[in-house]
């Protein structure tokens, strides 16, 4: 198990793999089709936006959750 002192990494690097997963396949399919090599293009184009989406949520990640705090209510105290 990796120390919980490296939470944030960790939940970035998931955050980031699945996420640019996800959209990179969608796109490609979108833009390509599914054509013969798709899952070369797939894994391309999945490579380049892993590499910029690990550091972005890294980057981001603070300001998201400040901003989802102001919009969630916090849960009321029992009275």
């Amino acid at each position: 198990m990796i120390d919980s002192k490296y939470r944030r990494f960790v939940f970035a690097f998931f955050m980031a793999f699945m996420m640019s997963g996800i959209m990179s396949l969608v796109i490609s399919l979108f833009n390509v089709g599914p054509v013969a090599g798709i899952l070369r293009i797939w894994l391309r184009a999945w490579s380049l936006a892993f590499t910029i989406a690990y550091p972005v949520v890294l980057t981001i990640t603070p300001s998201v959750q400040r901003l989802t705090d102001r919009v969630v209510r916090k849960p009321e105290s029992p009275a």
